[in-house]
């Protein structure tokens, strides 16, 4: 409705809604609840998001954006397309640092947030109609950096797109699955479950590109 980054309210209104998020689901989330959080109405709220799925899109698009921009920044310079590949495994599953510029935006509880909720952005009946109208631009700039990235290690590799979403869609469905569906993971929920999770990426995707794996150092 409006750019919520634009205004103290509307930042207001981000930074409590990765809060609640995260501790209450999508299902359980609801304008009231956050209205109550900040000490404001449901009307204001209402005044940039149409409704709780629309801000979950945002939350989860400013998400993609942030671990693109990570990828950008950590690979800048680097001419290795495999060192590339190996920085944008690593920043897809540690993209939870803070940003000490952003105050309002958690990184941390909202890389939480996207793990648990993130597939509900687009997992809808309206997803044809939300595409055409854009809303997934951040998300498929997202993969096809990393694509780029293997294109250039295999230039006649013909799954690039599909390789690059299934890296991202890996890295947050194990994470969830060794919290609450262990047996659906070969990684064990714990301290050093984001190492053994690259390890794991890194294994499977160089495998593929018939590369030797390279590992977080």
């Amino acid at each position: 409705m409006k750019d919520p980054q634009d205004s103290e309210l509307g930042k207001k209104i981000i930074e409590h809604s990765i809060i609640l998020f995260d501790e209450l689901g999508f299902e359980s989330f609801t304008f009231k609840k956050l209205a109550k959080a900040i000490n404001s109405t449901e009307k204001s709220i209402y005044r940039y998001f149409e409704n709780k799925h629309f801000m979950l899109l945002f939350l989860s698009s400013w998400y993609w954006e942030w671990v693109k921009y990570l990828i950008e920044i950590n690979s800048r310079n680097i001419e290795d397309p495999e060192r590339k590949l190996k920085i944008a495994i690593q920043n897809l599953v540690n993209a939870t640092d803070e940003n000490p510029g952003n105050k309002y935006i958690n990184e941390h509880i909202l890389h939480k947030v996207v793990i648990k909720e993130g597939g509900k952005a687009y997992h809808i009946h309206d997803v044809d109609d939300e595409n055409k109208a854009g809303l997934f631009y951040s998300y498929k700039s997202l993969v096809k950096s990393v694509s780029e990235i293997i294109l250039e290690i295999d230039p006649k590799f013909p799954y690039s797109l599909s390789l690059s979403s299934n890296l991202f869609e890996m890295a947050n469905n194990q994470i969830y699955f060794a919290e609450h569906l262990p047996k659906l993971s070969s990684i064990s929920c714990g301290k050093n479950i984001n190492d053994d999770l690259i390890k794991m990426l890194s294994y499977f995707v160089f495998k593929i590109l018939d590369r030797k794996p390279v590992f977080a150092e």
